[in-house]
């Protein structure tokens, strides 16, 4: 989203590192006790959370997950959330950075897409006791004087594979996600393009088929229109900017690319029941 205008805090992984001035492609922490995240804010890399225990909240998008043991939390870049931890709380956080990212992704074998419906999930025994091993294993490694960065990328790659065949065993929907490459192909354009451009012609253009075709491929794909994957996006970025930006709802509404207030305030309450006003003033 090279050409889009930022309205949040966007934490670079940099912010977490003891010397910034260093490169980081991966980072370890250990978090323990109550922690609270206030602001919602993103990130440009993305996130792995591996709760040995714990209890509280994590907010990702306006969804709120309940934290329990032996889970595992997926943060993808872009993502707004927030989060509040209790005092029992023992969690193993990797942090990617983006480029690292597009080389791990692959691994997890289906689109973002389909993680992002899922990103908090309960994990077994085994797995669990799998998935410490490497983050430790990563962690010590990352102690050394010299990092030998192919061994950290062997064990990310391997993390992601133990997710990917936790996906397989857990959800029965992945399938539909991963079913044809056209779909995520769509998702990122609509990324890309949503504020200024939100017609399935615009996009089927971009894929060099028809309209119909791509409204066919996503019915059987995700079981959704394609029009309804726009929208998504465009009510996602709409409560986004509504809760986090300082933004008005006039400047919000010329923002997203809407021809006035009130075709903005109908789709909004189409989408959820309620005004953009009274979802702005909302707890």
């Amino acid at each position: 989203m090279d050409n889009q205008r930022e309205y949040f805090p966007v934490l670079n992984i940099q912010e977490f590192t003891e010397a910034p001035s260093e490169l980081s492609n991966l980072l370890f922490h250990e978090l323990r006790g109550s922690r609270q995240i206030v602001e919602p804010h993103k990130h440009d890399f993305f996130i792995i959370l591996l709760f040995e225990q714990g209890s509280g909240s994590h907010t990702i998008d306006f969804k709120s997950y309940a934290v329990e043991q032996q889970q595992v939390h997926l943060l993808f870049p872009g993502q707004v959330h927030q989060w509040e931890f209790q005092e029992t709380t023992v969690c193993y956080q990797l942090m990617i950075n983006r480029e690292w990212f597009e080389r791990f992704l692959p691994d997890l074998r289906f689109s973002s897409l389909y993680y992002q419906q899922h990103p908090v999930f309960q994990i077994s025994d085994l797995l669990y006791k799998a998935l410490r091993y490497e983050f430790l294993a990563i962690a010590q490694e990352l102690k050394d004087k010299t990092v030998l960065w192919e061994i950290i990328q062997t064990r990310s790659k391997l993390i992601g594979l133990l997710l990917r065949k936790t996906f397989e065993l857990t959800f029965s929907d992945f399938e539909k996600y991963h079913s044809n490459p056209i779909i995520s192909k769509f998702v990122q354009l609509i990324d890309l393009h949503f504020k200024s451009d939100r017609s399935v012609s615009f996009y089927a253009e971009k894929l060099h088929i028809s309209a119909n075709y791509l409204n066919i491929v996503c019915k059987k794909g995700v079981n959704i229109a394609a029009s309804t994957l726009i929208h998504d996006r465009i009510l996602l970025e709409s409560k986004r900017l509504l809760k986090i930006s300082e933004m008005s709802v006039k400047d919000i509404v010329y923002e997203l690319g809407f021809y006035d207030h009130a075709s903005f305030s109908k789709f909004f309450k189409n989408q959820t029941g309620m005004t953009p006003s009274q979802f702005k003033e909302q707890g």
